[in-house]
């Protein structure tokens, strides 16, 4: 999860439906490589139900046969070169971003999230240079909010924060927790591991949150980034 999507609605995104369209695609080719990643690489839907699930909601999204296919086969072509890392740096305004990624090149990727930090006046660190602003938790994404009943339930399950549709839990405990969502009725949109800013930046300025929200897209549209995880709040400042 990229730790932004809460501000998403408040940035005017340009271009209509072929841009939403694309957007759409993107995210759901990512949920079918997480599939497959968190499977150890399995890309056979009818053995991978989280794979099946992904190309499921990938095809009520409209996403063309031919584009999952191409998907699936291109990850058969380069798993056995893949290899995974994290990069680290500062976006504008001093924001930590961390940005998973999973490559066949990794020079390639390098050079390109440089350039993507250069265009957007940030930074990109060594390893180490904004980790210890993160914490490694389990995070589980909700479709509706839970009533307060089930929140007892889970908060008795050992679960860390409850924040609207958002779940919280310990790393380990992040599938037992998504199963037992399940077991009560929850649906579930999204569940993984995330870096969670301990300090995050406050922005007060909508420009502010607009430039970071677009550097962040532009990270995410990489083919090869896998998530992007950026320290910031957004505040507004009363008179």
């Amino acid at each position: 999860m990229s730790g932004h999507s809460k501000w998403a609605n408040i940035k005017n995104r340009k271009g209509a439906q072929d841009k939403k369209r694309s957007e759409a695609f993107t995210r759901a080719s990512k949920n079918i490589m997480t599939a497959i990643r968190e499977s150890g690489g399995n890309s056979n839907p009818e053995s991978n139900i989280s794979l099946r699930e992904a190309i499921d909601k990938a095809r009520a999204i409209n996403m063309p046969k031919e584009n999952i296919e191409r998907l699936l086969q291109r990850f058969e072509e380069r798993k056995n070169n893949l290899v995974s890392g994290v990069f680290e740096g500062f976006g504008p305004f001093g924001v930590p971003v961390m940005i998973e990624v999973e490559t066949d090149n990794k020079n390639r990727i390098l050079g390109e999230i440089k350039l993507i930090f250069r265009d957007y006046e940030g930074s990109l660190g060594e390893s180490g240079s904004v980790a210890f602003m993160f914490k490694r938790v389990g995070e589980i994404e909700l479709e509706s909010k839970l009533d307060e009943e089930s929140e007892l339930k889970l908060i008795d399950e050992g679960v860390k924060d409850i924040k609207d549709n958002l779940v919280q839990t310990e790393v380990n405990d992040c599938k037992k927790i998504g199963e037992k969502i399940k077991a009560m009725g929850g649906r579930i949109k999204k569940i993984g591991l995330v870096y969670q800013c301990l300090n995050p930046v406050r922005l007060n300025d909508e420009t502010k949150l607009e430039k970071i929200l677009d550097m962040i897209e532009e990270l995410e549209d990489n083919d090869e980034v896998i998530n992007v995880f950026a320290g910031f709040d957004y505040y507004v400042q009363k008179n």
